[in-house]
């Protein structure tokens, strides 16, 4: 293998236009691996690398013997340091860039890399948008048919809970058969049937809408929420609507039906602390699965634990000593 290989790769990069800051991030990310793959049995020349990062990279002459397991090891071992799922995904892109290098002038002869996975990212979760600004954005002037539809649509979707999904998918019946008793009737994730409480203003806004609705849906159209054409409403047209009326209601942050959703489930958690009542209230399937959508705030479970258990031991009180 010829010398100063590494060098000619990020010359490579350059000429690819791509940025300094992607091309200082391989570097690094190849020098840790090589650091971690070589650091085992030769030690000391690898303390004396830091000091000389890009020279202790072009001299090696070993890659062609790098296996899938030493990679799969390093990324081991970078998990166990803690090391964020979206760095460990760079490093294994910084790998496989550089072993296509490596085969494109004949090289390498396989990207070892390529079959490693980097563990699933966190989906990163809405923030949480606060009750005064929920407000805003559903306390808006109703000037048009669309803007009472839509009303009704904001209130259902955060007074219920529900995924975009469910709302665009209710039909009149068996969604609205217990309405008069505060409740709809949704079909979630896996067919999964389920009825969910509404508010009295969301109750409110949907009757406005149904005492309009048969002017603009068709006759045979059994969806709640009809277009301009009378056919069901889709999901990119309800976010659309939403993006209307946050820029109507003046809000300071872009908004989502998965965030009306969100916010739903944090309001009621906020003031009842009852993590399985919101688990029922949103369809999950796994309790787990609400405390991440929740993010739930440990501190305020440790007070409504100590509030409402009979046996729970009162935070802050000093202990009883035993004579």
């Amino acid at each position: 293998m010829c010398k100063n290989i590494f060098s000619h790769f990020l010359e490579a990069l350059r000429r690819l236009n791509r940025s300094p800051k992607t091309i200082e991030s391989y570097e690094r990310d190849l020098f840790a691996f090589l650091r971690f793959y070589r650091g085992e049995f030769m030690a000391e020349e690898v303390e004396s690398a830091l000091h000389q990062p890009r020279q202790f990279l072009d001299d090696f002459q070993g890659w062609q013997a790098v296996s899938v397991e030493s990679i799969q090891a390093f990324v081991a071992s970078r998990m166990e340091a803690g090391i964020h799922p979206r760095t460990l995904s760079r490093n294994l892109s910084a790998l496989r860039s550089f072993y296509q290098f490596l085969i494109e002038h004949e090289l390498a002869f396989a990207n070892p890399a390529k079959s490693v996975k980097a563990p699933k990212q966190p989906k990163p979760l809405p923030k949480s948008l606060d009750i005064d600004l929920t407000q805003q954005l559903l306390d808006q002037p109703l000037n048009t048919w669309q803007d009472i539809r839509d009303q009704a649509m904001f209130e259902c979707l955060y007074s219920a809970g529900l995924r975009v999904s469910e709302l665009a998918d209710l039909d009149l019946s068996p969604g609205l058969d217990q309405l008069n008793d505060g409740w709809i009737r949704v079909i979630g994730k896996g067919q999964k049937e389920r009825i969910s409480p509404l508010g009295r203003k969301a109750i409110d806004a949907l009757r406005h809408w149904l005492s309009l609705r048969s002017d603009y849906a068709k006759a045979d159209e059994q969806a709640v929420f009809v277009n301009r054409f009378g056919d069901r409403i889709g999901i990119r047209s309800i976010q659309q609507h939403l993006d209307k009326r946050t820029l109507e209601a003046g809000l300071p942050t872009k908004m989502s039906p998965h965030r009306l959703r969100h916010a739903c489930a944090t309001h009621v958690l906020e003031s009842s602390g009852d993590l399985r009542a919101v688990q029922d209230l949103l369809g999950h399937a796994n309790l787990s699965t609400t405390q991440i959508y929740t993010k739930l705030d440990l501190q305020h479970l440790a007070k409504v634990y100590d509030t409402a258990h009979p046996r729970a031991k009162k935070r802050g009180q000093n202990k009883q000593t035993i004579e």
